[in-house]
């Protein structure tokens, strides 16, 4: 009969401490399968964007450490530059005090070919897309259909939103931009320049200013200014 009755008195309580512990605020924030956040989920949902529905990031290309985020960084730029990290895979926003908001790129061969400074006199939305001559003279049955080029949607390689790269007033022909392919994100790929997630370059758009300063580095620089090394800005 005792026995019995400290297996009730166990099955009570196990079930009442799930409760007791979320009235004091002792259980975590919901994570979603695969550990994702509720938080993160809602940073990465479909959401319209200039009258076309962007679809949600499927979580299997999230975690918490791929999202959207600030971070300390000390690049020695004033706020509101921009850094690219080609090798780490990731873009810096610079807000100033040592942080920036950080986030996760896919970088193409384009993309690694190119560093130095640049400007962003151009924004624009859901931009139309053609491919180079480069690409049609090496992959003339994958581009030489959209040869004339492609109108902006979710089909677009430039993806909902593009920041254009330009140095001496010229266009370099290099992009920071959204993708339809969300799995490339985070990935080195076989073409393309800076790509982010489209819910990812919907925000650093509306972020950065035209005229912005962009510092691309160069591959063999990955993780620079990540930790304080009390570098100083380089020369022009």
């Amino acid at each position: 009969m005792i026995a019995l009755l400290k297996t009730r008195l166990t099955l009570v309580l196990a079930m009442a401490l799930p409760v007791v512990l979320s009235a004091c605020g002792v259980v975590p924030a919901a994570m979603q399968p695969g550990g994702i956040s509720a938080e993160t989920r809602a940073m990465y949902a479909a959401t319209e964007y200039e009258g076309i529905e962007v679809p949600a990031i499927p979580a299997e290309y999230l975690s918490e450490e791929k999202k959207r985020q600030l971070v300390e960084y000390h690049a020695p730029y004033p706020a509101g530059s921009i850094v690219v990290d080609p090798g780490g895979k990731y873009l810096y926003h610079l807000q100033g005090d040592d942080t920036a908001m950080r986030y996760l790129v896919a970088v193409g061969a384009a993309g690694h070919s190119f560093s130095g400074r640049a400007t962003i006199p151009v924004k624009r939305d859901w931009p139309s897309w053609t491919p180079t001559k480069n690409m049609l003279k090496r992959d003339p049955e994958t581009y030489g259909p959209v040869a004339s080029g492609l109108p902006g949607g979710l089909d677009n390689p430039l993806g909902a939103r593009a920041l254009y790269l330009y140095r001496n007033g010229r266009d370099t022909l290099y992009r920071i931009h959204g993708t339809p392919s969300p799995w490339t994100v985070g990935h080195a790929t076989s073409s393309g320049c800076i790509r982010l997630f489209n819910q990812d370059i919907i925000h650093l758009g509306d972020e950065v200013d035209r005229g912005a300063q962009v510092i691309v580095l160069d591959k063999s620089e990955a993780g620079k200014w990540t930790a304080d090394d009390g570098a100083e800005e380089p020369a022009a």
